[in-house]
């Protein structure tokens, strides 16, 4: 499969103005049409082999590329069937309808094939598929060895990772032209398989992509333990989760790494420990603060948050800290901020949406100035600016305690390291690599032990 770092990810919008932007150029609806069946005629064949394939084809334009790519296979020998589950609707759909020279079966009676080509709905799909129709497709899905959707599967939304309706699980899907959000955003994504954009021809960007693997620098001859960046970690009710970012920042890159007001014998010897003291955030040495790992939600904690919150230092906000801190209180700062909530503290924090994640993640950017890190399996970073990147999946191991702590010290080393606030992204892609290295059941503790090995594979 292609490297999808860097990959462009576009709502249905965002594609239908661009397939619009090629027309008006001089690329006709019937030429694009055939571009998108081609590319996926290619792809088929060669997974495929010599086993047989049915192309199930709806009523659109997805549709329709299903047939120019079930004529393209037919052409070449391969044996193909196809199945509709009704007659083209749209002037290219039913044109490249009258191209195909073999029989189309109905979709509630077709019998299975070892390939199971998936073109019944794509993109901008608004409703869930009729019952009789999902009930077809879940059979033929699941009697195929190889289950291929055309551009999205069907029964997802475009732009918000939802299920419309019951929707199979594929073993790959072809994206044309570009990414779409639920490609990369939950439920849908766990539907998608293995993903593979394909060029039909039309110039795509977005300010939403697919997370890249950094690219870092490391330390020069004259470097030394400040110039490295440091970081400050503020500690609280529960020692062990700033630990753990503690140990995080330091195995991160960070230069220097200081423990403010709680340790406990798992610490190592290279991070420094002291007394709190709000004093001690003035230092200007300081690259990175960090706030929240175990923090608390008593008034010693507000008291240390409001103290934070007063510094001009960089800071990362996370886990009970999110839960204490308000909107208003991070847009009054001028520093670089990020912040790292999950579901439920971003909804405590920003309030409910049935935006998509993205957009909401763009939102609570914006209100906020602040960089921001919307975990989960489909993490989203997004920047005041609009900016958004969406992260591959991670290991699903990475569902244990203390896991956000160690992305808390990682994203504060990096953001102590290079001062930008986008620096986040280069955190969520390191802690991911660290778990797929750290294999099955580790623990939090394991996970910030595989950073370094991360971090080489970036130099």
């Amino acid at each position: 499969m292609t490297p999808l770092d860097g990959k462009a990810i576009l709502t249905a919008a965002e594609m239908r103005a661009a397939e619009d932007r090629a027309i008006a150029a001089g690329t006709i609806v019937e030429a694009l049409m055939e571009r998108a069946g081609a590319a996926v005629a290619e792809q088929v064949r060669r997974l495929a082999g010599d086993r047989g394939v049915l192309i199930l084809c709806g009523p659109g334009n997805n549709g329709g590329d299903g047939y120019v790519a079930a004529r393209i296979l037919a052409a070449g020998g391969h044996a193909v069937r196809v199945a509709a589950s009704g007659e083209p609707r749209s002037p290219a759909a039913i044109a490249a309808r009258r191209r195909w020279q073999g029989p189309v079966e109905p979709l509630v009676s077709a019998e299975p094939a070892p390939v199971l080509v998936d073109a019944l709905f794509g993109t901008g799909l608004t409703r869930g598929l009729e019952c009789e129709t999902a009930a077809a497709l879940a059979r033929l899905a699941a009697a195929a060895s190889l289950s291929i959707a055309v551009d999205l599967p069907s029964g997802a939304a475009t732009d918000d990772g939802r299920l419309l309706s019951a929707t199979p699980v594929y073993d790959l899907t072809l994206a044309l032209g570009a990414l779409k959000p639920s490609h990369m955003l939950l439920p849908a994504a766990a539907r998608s398989g293995s993903l593979m954009v394909l060029d039909i021809g039309v110039s795509v960007a977005s300010a939403a992509t697919v997370l890249v693997r950094p690219k870092l620098a490391g330390p020069t001859p004259q470097a030394h333990k400040y110039s490295r960046g440091m970081v400050a970690i503020i500690a609280g009710a529960m020692p062990g989760a700033a630990t753990l970012a503690a140990i995080s920042a330091a195995r991160g890159g960070a230069g220097y790494v200081l423990l403010l007001g709680g340790a406990t014998d798992l610490l190592p010897h290279a991070v420094v420990r002291r007394r709190y003291d709000a004093a001690s955030l003035a230092d200007v040495r300081i690259g990175a603060l960090v706030i929240g790992p175990g923090l608390g939600r008593d008034d010693r904690a507000r008291e240390r948050l409001s103290d934070a919150l007063a510094s001009d230092r960089p800071l990362v906000i996370d886990g009970d800290a999110l839960r204490l801190v308000r909107a208003e209180e991070i847009a009054a700062r001028t520093a670089p901020t990020i912040l790292t909530p999950h579901a439920g503290e971003f909804d405590a924090l920003f309030g409910k949406s049935g935006a998509s994640k993205i957009e909401r993640a763009r939102d609570a950017a914006r209100a906020s100035g602040a960089a921001i890190v919307f975990k989960g399996a489909d993490t989203v970073i997004a920047a005041p600016d609009g900016a958004a990147q969406v992260a591959p999946a991670a290991p699903a191991w990475l569902s244990t305690a203390g896991t956000g702590d160690v992305l808390a010290g990682v994203i504060a080393a990096r953001l102590a390291v290079g001062g930008d606030a986008m620096a986040a992204g280069e955190g969520v892609w390191l802690h991911g690599e660290a778990a797929r290295r750290a294999g099955a059941a580790f623990i939090a503790d394991d996970l910030a032990r595989h950073l370094p090995e991360a971090i080489a594979t970036c130099l």
